[in-house]
């Protein structure tokens, strides 16, 4: 368990509050600021904008411009940095606690006056722009967002936070300003981990959140992540590679839901480490995979659990019905008593390295806090872990992994073989949920 220091709770400005936990050693800190929203809440027309705005909030803000800012924070041997993922915009700084004075009031102004200045805003757009440019270059982004497409169509998690070049580049200034605007009517949460007492945080920062940081409200529920596909097909991309990329995923559960502890448990049996059943059955024995692993990130809405491999083109059609009997196999076969305790000591072993430095712990604080949970989750759900039996973990891949969708990408000859692969499996005819 966690252990060490606790969390204090301070209110900032007109609803905000901050959590922060005060760690003596090294004289370091890092903060998270998280609104819910991010890409999923992106405007249609415009997949991309969040991820575009957070990129140029790095670029000025306030009284600052681009390279008074850089100099600010590079001056202090800190990093900061905004993101937008799936259900959230975040901005995260680290830096000495000497400097928290003149960098900690950075992530309100970031948030509620950036400059969005015209250079600024062609250059970032230009480099996102690239970035996806690169993505068509990479087989595993590719069938990645081919299985993004199938689990949820034109929804919320439908796209990349980068976004859609065609919308992304047509995406200017005034498209950001009404975001901007909006950042003020989510929920936020703002996290600290370091060696700086609560109180002194807050007054570090209650100024810069009265002056501008927007009144937090509590948000709605978050959008479904999910659209039901009425048809189970592969999706395959013919690409002249030596490999074939095949990746099986279904749209799952939030975070918050009680079905995702047993979804992570069996993620940890099935892909952590070199003992994991699909690491030894598919590439110790098998031989079939050159890479092989799971991804069941956490989300506010339904989030994809999805097992992935690379394999030789001539071994595809293999490669793929194995596959597909691991994943039948989480639903009718449940662990043996000693794969269900390697699981939870995995998950245990996994959450406790997630916990080693303030950037991490300030990180999850943040996490839980902005999917309506409590700091002590983590803690209460591996005690939960322990608890439960091998039938309760088949019981939640019966309920929620019965219709996978198939996304391959490789040769045309090697995608039409797991495609075989595919027709012929059970699980291609597992009928819809009613």
């Amino acid at each position: 368990m966690s252990g060490g220091p606790t969390w204090t709770t301070l209110p900032l400005g007109e609803g905000l509050r901050l959590s922060a936990q005060r760690r003596p050693g090294p004289a370091i800190l890092a903060a998270r600021l998280v609104i819910n929203g991010g890409s999923g809440a992106d405007p249609a027309g415009h997949r991309g904008a969040h991820q575009l705005l957070a990129g140029l909030m790095t670029r000025g803000c306030g009284d600052l411009d681009a390279e008074t800012l850089a100099d600010l924070v590079e001056g202090a041997g800190a990093t900061l940095r905004a993101d937008a993922h799936e259900d959230a915009l975040a901005v995260a700084l680290k830096c000495a606690v000497e400097d928290a004075g003149d960098l900690l009031p950075l992530l309100p102004a970031m948030v509620c006056r950036p400059r969005l200045e015209p250079d600024q805003l062609a250059l970032e757009r230009q480099l996102n722009l690239q970035g996806l440019q690169r993505q068509r270059e990479d087989p595993f982004h590719l069938a990645h967002d081919q299985l993004r497409r199938q689990l949820y169509d034109d929804g919320p998690y439908g796209h990349d936070p980068l976004g859609i070049e065609t919308e992304l580049a047509r995406t200017d200034r005034d498209d950001l300003v009404p975001l901007v605007a909006g950042l003020g009517r989510k929920e936020a949460v703002l996290t600290l981990c370091g060696d700086l007492a609560p109180a002194a945080a807050a007054a570090i920062l209650e100024p810069a959140v009265r002056e501008c940081c927007p009144r937090t409200t509590r948000s709605a529920a978050p959008p479904p992540g999910t659209v039901a596909a009425p048809e189970g097909e592969p999706a395959g991309l013919a690409l002249d590679t030596e490999q074939v990329v095949i990746l099986l995923g279904s749209a799952t559960v939030p975070l918050a839901h009680p079905d995702a502890l047993p979804l992570r448990l069996l993620q940890s049996h099935l892909g952590y480490g070199m003992s994991s059943r699909l690491f030894v059955e598919m590439r110790e024995v098998r031989g079939l995979a050159y890479d092989v692993g799971v991804h069941f990130p956490a989300r506010r809405a339904a989030a994809p659990f999805v097992m992935h491999l690379s394999t030789s083109a001539e071994r595809a059609e293999e490669a793929t019905l194995c596959l597909l009997d691991e994943w039948q196999r989480l639903a009718h076969q449940p662990l043996t008593p000693a794969e269900r305790r390697l699981a939870v000591a995995k998950l245990i072993g996994q959450d406790a390295m997630g916990r080693q430095t303030v950037s991490q712990i300030a990180d999850r604080q943040s996490l839980l806090l902005s999917h309506g949970l409590t700091a002590d989750h983590v803690d209460r759900e591996l005690e939960r872990a322990r608890t439960l039996t091998s039938a309760d973990l088949t019981s939640a891949a019966h309920r929620h992994l019965l219709q996978p969708r198939l996304s391959l990408v490789g040769p045309a000859a090697a995608i039409q073989a797991a495609e075989r692969a595919w027709a012929r499996h059970h699980l291609s005819r597992v009928p819809p949920a009613a």
